[in-house]
């Protein structure tokens, strides 16, 4: 599990075989949400910039766009067919009804576009695609988002990573502040968001709970 959360280790271990799996995992099995795919794209271009472990950056953005791609029109499908029977048990695990609550507010707040934005999100960028499987957004405006959305995230990240590891002298001693910067970038907000909506809901339940006992008193 460690190899898998570390994306250096992991691209080491597994290469593009390795690469190729996490980006369509997090991006299609609704298992590989807590996969590190923003970090793990970044130090793909940056290893291959460095021209270890094999990796070409050309086949880096090509699989990697291909997989994402491919990976969210799976979790479009799962949605489509399947739905919100998978989040029906709140003890489940992996299937937890906030992670489908999560998306569909993201969804709603941001229309179409989230797809392409919620490619920057972990988690969110899991569960969105289910979420419009499930609202029945029509496939074609989908799979344009979808796109979009691959070449920013799955191309993007990685050439970020192999330009840096191009331009700055002995880049190596930098890659792992700069992951670490890419994962708190990437986690923090969404954590953030998480725990104030959290507060919110517990005041609002507070509340509630206050006007039934002063209705059950009066």
């Amino acid at each position: 599990m460690s190899t898998l959360l570390n994306p250096e280790h992991l691209l080491l271990a597994f290469g593009y075989a390795g690469l190729f799996l996490v980006v369509f995992a997090e991006t299609g099995l609704l298992i590989g949400f807590f996969l590190p795919g923003d970090s793990l794209l970044f130090t793909a271009g940056f290893l291959a910039s460095q021209g270890v472990a094999g990796l070409d950056i050309r086949w880096v953005i090509v699989g990697c766009f291909i997989a994402a791609v491919v990976g969210n029109a799976t979790g479009y499908t799962i949605g489509r067919h399947f739905g919100r029977s998978l989040f029906r048990r709140p003890e489940s695990l992996l299937f937890k009804p906030e992670h489908l609550r999560r998306a569909e507010a993201f969804f709603e707040e941001h229309g179409g576009k989230a797809i392409i934005l919620a490619q920057f999100i972990p988690v969110i960028r899991t569960f969105t695609p289910v979420v419009a499987g499930i609202g029945a957004l029509p496939y074609q405006r989908f799979a344009l988002f979808n796109v979009v959305g691959a070449v920013f995230w799955a191309i993007g990240v990685p050439l970020l990573g192999f330009y840096f590891g191009r331009i700055i002298p002995d880049a190596d001693r930098y890659i792992l502040p700069i992951v670490g910067a890419i994962i708190l970038v990437s986690v923090v907000p969404p954590a953030v968001k998480v725990w104030r909506e959290g507060g919110r809901e517990a005041v609002a339940q507070s509340v509630s709970r206050a006007r039934a006992r002063r209705t059950s008193g009066s």
